[in-house]
């Protein structure tokens, strides 16, 4: 019996969960990782910054080309020439940064186990999967996400409303599952998502609006810290239906250690 074949029986026959004891063990978790979320937010910033840089260093050019003197053929002829290579280039920078941001993701779910597990974590933990050997499947993961939610936002979001519940859970799922394929991580997300779609999308929305809530309560500033609540009851979910292979934790907190 293959891994995939074990993580989609462990959802099929796994219990009934209760929403308030769920939320009340992901504010307690909160406790813990909460410093571990401001960290993986700034740091996110952090990488997201140069795109934003270069997305607008070109437009102020030709803004202070024009002020000094340059008529608007300077924008005709950036426009209608170098346009679409500058549109290329930052599609591809925003892909590669959003790569970097799903293997970021998924390396805090990591820290947040070993939170919860009440063991050591550093900030390097955040970047656990941001290697060669899982990148390509963080890329994947990022343009499957894409796909999935552009054409149900088309739809009158219909369907986006129910694929916010799977789509939520492809990062923990390549957390915990790294060796899976990307295809089978897709499964069983939607596997997942489908069996405890209700409770999830309940919790989900609630922690949205909690943490928002309280983040504009301390003037915005506290969203930075409040962001990655909603993580917390995604992984709390998957504690408690699909559970942890212990060999392979060991395994990859060695694999850290050296």
């Amino acid at each position: 019996m293959n891994t995939t074949t074990t993580l989609l029986e462990k959802i099929e026959n796994a219990r009934d969960l209760d929403f308030g004891t769920i939320f009340g063990e992901s504010i307690e978790l909160f406790k813990k990782t909460w410093l571990q979320g401001f960290i993986l937010v700034l740091l996110t910033m952090a990488i997201m910054i140069p795109l934003f840089f270069m997305l607008y260093l070109p437009l102020i050019g030709l803004i202070i080309a024009q002020s000094e003197g340059a008529g608007p053929e300077v924008f005709d002829t950036f426009f209608g020439s170098m346009s679409i290579l500058y549109i290329l280039f930052l599609v591809a920078c925003f892909l590669v940064f959003g790569a970097i941001s799903v293997a970021m993701n998924a390396g805090f779910y990591r820290m947040m186990r070993k939170l919860d597990n009440n063991e050591a974590t550093t900030t390097t933990d955040l970047f656990y999967f941001v290697k060669n050997k899982y990148l390509g499947k963080a890329f994947m993961l990022m343009l499957a996400s894409i796909l999935i939610a552009v054409p149900s936002a088309f739809l009158c979001y219909v369907p986006l409303i129910y694929m916010i519940v799977p789509l939520s859970f492809f990062n923990v799922i390549f957390a915990f599952n790294p060796d899976l394929s990307v295809g089978d991580m897709i499964k069983v997300s939607f596997k997942l998502g489908h069996k405890k779609w209700l409770l999830a999308f309940g919790l989900i929305i609630v922690s949205v609006l909690l943490s928002q809530m309280v983040g504009y309560l301390l003037c915005g500033v506290g969203l930075l810290f409040t962001y990655t609540f909603v993580y917390h009851p995604v992984y709390l979910i998957y504690k408690n239906v699909v559970g942890f292979n212990e060999a392979s934790a060991i395994e990859q907190i060695g694999e850290s250690v050296e």
